[in-house]
């Protein structure tokens, strides 16, 4: 039986909960349109701002956000236009001069003034703008500052400033910098305050007194003070490197947050969310005029297409000619990865199948593409379909079972009468609705662009209970590989995100 829902003016889900929406026929384009560019600007300057002191900005209308955005000189030689492949250097500035004594407090900061570099990013946008590749640079690294010596690379902003910042990172990397993005840590407490707080998970317990954190093993919804707490704390065994794990992780979650139809589809959260990030960031002046003819060519990434590397290292533990404790790039693997990434190639194979009309039924078959994101890592919501009492519920418990993230209580549909049950995923989430959708046999898959993000299983009348499905993650990010021919470690934000 067909969706009551496809081909009308109600839309069903429009906020991705359930919600109904009247959009009459002949603005369905216009309304379809508006939620790709809404969709692109989110992308744009989430991708663009997400640093440990990691925000995300949107691009909203160019001469608000040329007036509201401070820009800054970075002595970039090359002026990119917004199409084409490009680099950009994203650092996070520990910034103390704004904060209130009360904020200090909390953060355990204490009174020092000035201005020193907490994190470093080189986010690579493929030529066709449809794939981000983040590359973390450890702060620790030693490295040569053009001019000053041998130092750890996060000396270079202190002894010089942006410019120098971003000629060490060209030196270190070999990679051509076309824009540079500064985010300040207060900025990052309150974008993420602006979308209404983040989910994290640890596997390892934390206990870190310089920034009160004491957290067991577990998933944790934080504001943005926690947040940032959780992406600075080192009081982990792996120390700086864990850190990386934890910022690229807090990215991902925010960056899914921020592309939520909790936050697309709210215009008071969207317009927190677009003025407080603005706030927080400077950008290079060509970065600056030209912000929403990039945010137009990002506007079909999603977690998916972004993916997270750290520099392969050849010493954890380096102790250096002064006595500071560092770490050395593994030179070979380092080189042929920066070398990749000017060669514009991905460093994760690709989950999504070709574009093509979605199948009746999802379940795994020979032909069908392989499965690549496990049940622990998806978050959805049920809705009931039908007139049966507490089957939305009976569900939920199932998908609970079998390794699923059900975080809210199940719902229902405005309208009932569906016959089978309906994986709906918002555009590109079509690997993880294939994992849903193998664990419900005889489910339809559905892509509907107004959910954003989100997937919903709408339980239709010849629902069957759910079945286990075993999806083999790619290994984590842990000891770098010594071979420059390896295959970097690299996962998406999709595999990063943890949920309630």
């Amino acid at each position: 039986m067909r969706d009551p829902h496809e081909d009308s003016g109600v839309h069903v889900g429009g906020d991705a909960y359930g919600s109904v929406r009247l959009n009459p026929r002949r603005d369905r384009r216009s309304a379809r349109g508006a939620r790709t560019r809404r969709r692109g600007l989110v992308i744009a300057g989430t991708l663009s701002c997400l640093v440990l002191g990691s925000s995300g900005v949107t691009w909203a209308l160019t001469n608000y956000a040329t007036t509201k955005i401070k820009s800054v000189d970075a002595g970039l030689q090359e002026s990119r236009p917004s199409t084409g492949a490009m680099n950009i250097l994203v650092v996070g500035v520990d910034r103390r001069d704004d904060l209130t004594r009360k904020q200090q407090n909390q953060l355990k900061l204490g009174r020092e003034s000035g201005e020193r570099t907490d994190t470093m990013m080189v986010i690579h946008l493929s030529e066709d703008h449809r794939r981000v590749t983040v590359v973390s640079l450890p702060r620790d690294t030693w490295t040569t500052i053009p001019g000053k010596g041998q130092h750890k690379i996060n000396a270079a902003y202190q002894l010089g400033g942006p410019k120098l910042a971003t000629r060490t990172v060209q030196a270190a990397t070999g990679l051509t910098l076309h824009h540079y993005v500064e985010v300040n840590v207060l900025g990052f407490i309150n974008v993420v305050d602006a979308l209404g707080g983040i989910s994290v998970c640890t596997p390892v317990p934390i206990n870190d007194p310089k920034t009160a954190l004491n957290l067991e093993p577990g998933t944790y919804s934080f504001d943005g003070v926690k947040a940032l707490s959780y992406a600075r704390t080192r009081a982990t065994a792996r120390s700086d490197l864990d850190r990386i794990d934890r910022q690229q992780q807090v990215i991902s979650a925010l960056l899914n947050q921020a592309l939520s139809g909790d936050t697309l589809t709210n215009p008071i959260r969207l317009a927190s969310f677009v003025d407080t990030a603005l706030d927080t960031v400077r950008v290079d002046d060509a970065l600056r005029k030209d912000l929403l003819g990039l945010a137009d060519q990002l506007k079909d990434v999603s977690t998916d297409d972004v993916a997270f590397a750290t520099v392969p290292l050849a010493d954890v533990d380096y102790r250096t000619p002064t006595g500071e404790s560092a770490v050395l790039w593994d030179k070979d693997a380092a080189k042929d990865l920066f070398r990749r990434i000017a060669a514009d190639e991905t460093l994760v194979k690709p989950t999504k199948p070709a574009k093509s009309t979605p199948t009746p039924s999802a379940s795994a078959s020979p032909s069908a593409p392989a499965l690549t994101v496990p049940p622990a890592r998806i978050s959805l919501r049920v809705l009931n379909g039908t007139t049966i009492k507490g089957l939305g519920a009976q569900t939920r418990a199932e998908l609970q079972k079998v390794g699923f993230l059900v975080p809210e209580t199940a719902g229902n549909t405005p309208q009932k009468g569906f016959e089978r049950t309906v994986v709906r995923y918002g555009p590109g989430r079509e690997d993880s609705a294939r994992t849903v959708a193998a664990a419900l046999p005889g489910a339809e898959s559905r892509q509907v662009e107004s959910l954003g993000d989100a997937i919903e299983v709408v339980v239709g009348l010849k629902h069957e209970p759910p079945k286990k499905v075993t999806v083999k993650e790619p290994a984590a990010p842990a000891t770098p590989t010594a071979s420059p021919s390896a295959t970097p470690a690299a996962r998406t934000a999709t595999e990063n995100i943890c949920k309630k």
